[in-house]
């Protein structure tokens, strides 16, 4: 089989659905499959191929403000590009209505004969004043794009279901997986919190590192790692200094140095308002972090052994005595049970990608 996938960008750069693709194509490869990747990168004037661990990588010039919207350059040759990849291609697989190259190709790609798959990682709107204004037009254009899709991919039931209330489209649910050799890795809890993750006002950082605050105030004795960048980097980092708890704030680490901080956890939390599904989540639950998340996309997680599902509505305060009990509990508990990508990839090929061999 011969698979393409459009993203807004790629290996190495760092980010959850750059991760995700990685993850799937890396092993379609390892299976005999022919893999492709379309990325927008904005260091390039012309595109560029190269290959990377087997994968076929084609890197397209695209404006990418702030380092978001991946809005593609020279797109007349993209068009034409795109129109004759698809037909070499028995599947291509989009990834991210929040990418305009993404969405703009499978516009592009609205009548061709390869089964097209299209993975929203939607979680209903933008994450700032104006992004949010933005959505509002560009909702009308994701829902046609949508609309051409053979196949909507959807990675949690949350998603499903705004997927469905928005753009009115029926969707099949295949959750993230994690390393097959996550299973090896023990929980070793040494006296910090952790969030890793863009660093965005709506991901609720600030409010992990007051319940932190309030946590010691009972009697604990916590530090908060932070791992990653964004735009509310700087005023999460003079808060966290006017707090007074200990911390590290650093940029997005190296994989393996990541899950060595994760594995020392004394609990991971994401107090995000907003998310698709939350990948590190999964990755925690894996290892057998305790993990805080909220209502409503932490639903996702019911059932999961060592995960406390909340709601942000609560105070500082409520939110720790809740924490601490549930940390109390949480020690006594088995590991939850995550699939690993190979079993997600086995979804991938039955359930998305083989669809187009029905009648």
């Amino acid at each position: 089989m011969k698979v393409m996938f459009v993203v807004a960008s790629y290996h190495p750069h760092i980010g959850g659905v750059e991760y995700v693709v990685k993850s799937v194509a890396e092993r379609l490869v390892k299976r005999g499959h022919d893999v492709t990747v379309l990325c927008g990168e904005p260091s390039v004037d012309d595109p560029r191929e190269e290959w990377v661990n087997g994968v076929r990588v084609i890197r397209w010039p695209v404006w990418a403000p702030g380092g978001a919207y991946h809005i593609p350059r020279l797109r007349g040759r993209l068009r034409s590009w795109l129109s004759k990849a698809a037909r070499e291609h028995d599947v291509v697989h989009f990834h991210s209505v929040h990418s305009v190259l993404t969405v703009y190709s499978l516009n592009a790609l609205k009548e061709c004969r390869a089964h097209k798959v299209a993975t929203p990682h939607y979680h209903g709107t933008g994450h700032t004043a104006l992004r949010r204004l933005l959505w509002l037009a560009w909702r009308d254009y994701v829902k046609r794009a949508l609309a051409s899709a053979d196949v909507v991919h959807t990675v949690s039931d949350f998603e499903s279901k705004l997927v469905l209330e928005h753009f009115k489209v029926e969707s099949v649910t295949i959750e993230h997986g994690v390393e097959e050799w996550f299973s090896g890795i023990e929980w070793s809890p040494s006296g910090y919190a952790m969030y890793s993750g863009r660093i965005e006002r709506y991901k609720n950082v600030h409010r992990l590192a007051n319940v932190v605050k309030a946590l010691n105030d009972m009697g604990m004795d916590l530090g908060l790692k932070v791992f990653g960048s964004g735009p509310y980097a700087e005023r999460l980092e003079r808060h966290l200094k006017e707090l007074g708890v200990r911390y590290e704030l650093r940029p997005p680490q190296p994989y393996e140095e990541y899950v060595a901080h994760l594995s020392k956890a004394s609990f991971f939390g994401l107090l995000s308002e907003r998310e698709a599904y939350g990948l590190v989540v999964n990755e925690a639950n894996a290892i057998g972090v305790p993990v805080v998340v909220v209502e409503p996309w932490g639903l996702n997680f019911s059932g999961r052994s060592r995960t406390l599902i909340t709601k942000l509505s609560k105070s500082d305060r409520e939110l720790g005595k809740e924490i601490a009990a549930f940390l109390d509990e949480a020690k006594e508990l088995p590991k939850p049970k995550v699939p690993t990508w190979s079993q997600v990839v086995d979804l991938y090929v039955e359930r998305l990608y083989c669809r187009q061999q029905e009648g």
